[in-house]
């Protein structure tokens, strides 16, 4: 294949106002999860579980896996395993060693697991890639329906206990001595993370997820310490990763997550320049002593 050949796989706008018209769905469903990613993410971050979302992913990936070798709902078989395995952290990975080893033990067999049962399925070469890789294009008026109502869900729950995590996140020792259900928050919080894994799976596939749950808010976080402006920032850059990436992926003929990630891993290199730039300067951009 040449160059030519390949530009037109990426970007290929024939039709494209047809096209635009038939996914509106899919549109509106990226705009939920980007928001849902953004506002989960700050959180992700703040806790140090980067790590864990891959491990809950693999899982979740396990789940949807056997939900189509059976001929069941893949978002349900999703979020049965991602909650499963988030609830399995929350309970069992108190300290961090602990939840990286568990983890690691998570990782290989939901991988495993879910090999498995995409070897086992006879079906449309198509629907195992579209778990690995996203496929939201066709999203129809009920699965939006079904999404936005969960997504709500875990953003009306994330805002109700959004204070005390905040702060069980930056100081738990402090938190728990001053009456905070620490560990009652990590399980919740788990939960409601199994449940955003398992809904941005549609969008980025079981092995991108950290694209849409990490990578805005960790971007938010090298311009601004601010916590109101991490929070807004990381959800304008997952919306524009999300958004963005669906827009793009009309126009050509390869899946949705490689657009996704790259303009959410665009977003980071330029917010980690900006950040560099600004570490060199005093507060409000003055220039610190000794660097001008």
């Amino acid at each position: 294949m040449d160059a030519d050949s390949i530009l037109e796989a990426i970007f290929s706008f024939e039709n494209y106002g047809e096209l635009l018209v038939l996914v509106q769905n899919s549109i509106w469903a990226g705009a939920v999860l980007g928001l849902l990613g953004g506002l989960v993410g700050t959180f992700v971050m703040k806790r140090d579980l980067a790590f864990a979302v891959h491990g809950i992913s693999e899982l979740s990936f396990a789940g949807a896996a056997f939900a189509l070798l059976i001929g069941a709902d893949i978002v349900f078989g999703s979020l049965i395993g991602s909650v499963a395995a988030a609830l399995l952290l929350g309970v069992m990975g108190v300290r961090a060693r602990d939840k990286n080893s568990i983890i690691g033990v998570i990782m290989p067999f939901g991988l495993g697991l879910g090999i498995l049962f995409l070897s086992l399925y006879e079906g449309r070469a198509a629907n195992k890639f579209g778990l690995l890789t996203g496929q939201i294009v066709s999203v129809d008026t009920v699965q939006l329906q079904a999404l936005a109502g969960t997504a709500v869900v875990v953003m009306v729950a994330l805002i109700a206990i959004w204070r005390p995590l905040n702060f069980a996140s930056v100081d738990p020792e402090l938190a728990e001595a001053r009456g905070v259900p620490v560990r009652t928050l990590a399980i919740v919080f788990m939960v409601l993370l199994g449940v955003s894994v398992a809904l941005s799976i549609q969008v980025v596939g079981a092995l991108l997820v950290l694209a849409l749950l990490i990578t805005p808010a960790a971007a938010a976080l090298r311009v601004t310490s601010s916590p109101a402006a991490v929070v807004a920032l990381s959800v304008a850059f997952a919306l524009t990763a999300t958004v963005g990436g669906i827009l793009l992926a009309l126009g050509g003929r390869i899946p949705i997550s490689p657009y996704v990630t790259t303009l959410s891993f665009l977003i980071y290199v330029v917010c980690r320049a900006i950040g560099s730039v600004r570490k060199g300067r005093g507060i409000n951009g003055r220039v610190a002593p000794g660097t001008a």
